[in-house]
Formats: C-alpha cells, sequence, structure tokens
C-alpha cells in the first residue's frame, strides 16, 4: 500500500503548473495567457467540475506496477479500483459516510500471506461495508476528493493531441523529488475549449506513472451493492 500512497501523492504534488501559452476565450478568439493567467483558469476549471474520471497507470523502478480508475463527483461519491500485475485487485466503493470495499483472492493472499477460505481460484462476490470514518491515511482507500494545485515553473513544449484533443504540453522538473534525482512532470493542457488538464506523465528514479483526465461532467452512477451481495463488518 505504501507504494500506492508514494505514487499519489508524487501526482498529486503537482496537478497544474504556470507557464504562458495559448488558449480560446469563450468566444473563440485567441488570446496569450500569462503564467498566472493560465494557473487560474486550469485551476478554477478543473475545481469547477461536478465529476471526473481519473485513470493511472504506474512502473515502479522496484516492487510492484499497478493502474488505477476513479471516478468521483470529488465530494463524498465515488468508484475506485486499482489491478496489480500480480493479478491482484482491490475496489471500493464511497458513498457519503459508507465505503463498500471488494478485494479479489490474490489481494487477500498476498497481504494476509495466507490461501483465502473457499475452494477453487475463482474471485470472491461479497463486498464489505464500513464507515468511510475508519480509513486510515496509506490505507489504500480514496477518500474521492482530488486536490487541483500548482507549483514550479513550467517549459512549453510543441502543440500535440492528447485523445483527439489538442494540447500543449508544459515540463517542469521537480527538485524536491525524495527518490534522490530529479522526477520531471509534463503536463498536458487542453488549448481548444475549457482549458483542462488533460493528462499528466511523471518519470523519476522510482517510479513512471501516466494520469489521464476524462468525462468530466458526465453523470456518475455511483450505487451501493446489492444487500444480498454485503458483509457489515461491525
Amino acid at each position: 500500500m505504501r507504494a500506492i500512497s508514494t505514487a499519489v501523492t508524487a501526482v498529486l504534488a503537482g496537478l497544474f503548473l504556470g507557464t504562458a501559452l495559448t488558449g480560446c476565450t469563450s468566444g473563440g478568439q485567441e488570446k496569450d495567457l500569462s503564467a498566472g493567467e493560465l494557473l487560474d483558469e486550469a485551476h478554477e476549471t478543473m475545481n469547477a467540475l461536478d465529476t471526473v474520471t481519473i485513470a493511472s497507470s504506474t512502473t515502479a523502478a522496484a516492487g510492484e506496477s499497478y493502474s488505477s480508475r476513479l471516478s468521483t463527483d470529488l465530494e463524498g461519491r465515488c468508484t475506485n479500483r486499482i489491478t496489480w500485475d500480480d493479478g491482484g485487485r482491490f475496489e471500493q466503493i464511497r458513498i457519503d459516510g459508507t465505503d463498500y470495499v471488494r478485494p479479489n483472492r490474490v489481494y487477500l493472499e498476498k497481504w494476509s500471506g495466507r490461501k483465502a477460505a473457499g475452494a477453487g481460484s475463482g474471485d470472491q462476490s461479497r463486498w464489505i461495508k464500513t464507515p468511510a470514518g475508519n480509513a486510515k491515511p496509506g490505507g489504500g482507500l480514496v477518500d474521492c476528493t482530488w486536490p487541483f494545485s500548482a507549483f514550479g515553473e513550467a517549459a512549453k513544449g510543441e502543440p500535440t493531441e492528447v485523445g483527439g484533443r489538442p494540447a500543449v504540453p508544459l515540463k517542469v522538473t521537480d527538485t524536491a523529488d525524495k527518490g534522490g534525482g530529479k522526477g520531471t512532470y509534463t503536463f498536458y493542457v487542453a488549448t481548444e475549449g475549457k482549458p483542462y488538464l488533460l493528462e499528466v506523465v511523471y518519470k523519476g528514479t522510482d517510479f513512471r506513472s501516466t494520469t489521464s483526465f476524462s468525462a468530466f461532467d458526465e453523470p456518475l452512477g455511483v450505487r451501493a451493492p446489492a444487500e444480498d451481495a454485503v458483509l457489515d463488518a461491525g
């Protein structure tokens, strides 16, 4: 779980960076944005979202690699799924003050150090219901929020596309990289329409990750599991 917390912390550290680049006004006329204007617009745009999906893939230099997919209202309702390369999987649904979690057999056996109960190798289907207040920092559960904040200075790259959308890459070096080297972030910001953050690529000494943002303000559809598929931890 420590690898998850480290990776997420590193990506969260620099979601928005200031630089000068070209954007579009609501009327479609281009304008030059200063570093402060870009930072303010991007910060306001992402923080004003009602929903967003955040997909991340992390490759560790030592240890395990994994991917995750979080769909969230950025407040108290979200779904999250983490999958490790060894087949381990951990799912979470958070609805306000309640968490529903479902680890698969590979995950259970790995973190408990013993074979999971039950015959065969198929996944167990039950969810465990527990108060969200029981979640501990570093325990692997997400809290549905995602703090969009800025740091550092970026260098502007050549215009490109991310998922078919025009974007400008912004590169920054994190001199405070705890891995002993200088991790670099490349932030891809949309240059047409709203200045959404589309993707963040991080390269450091301990791990590399790619985090993409999509489904801006699309319906979330977070629902609790069926009652007969839930075990109450209480």
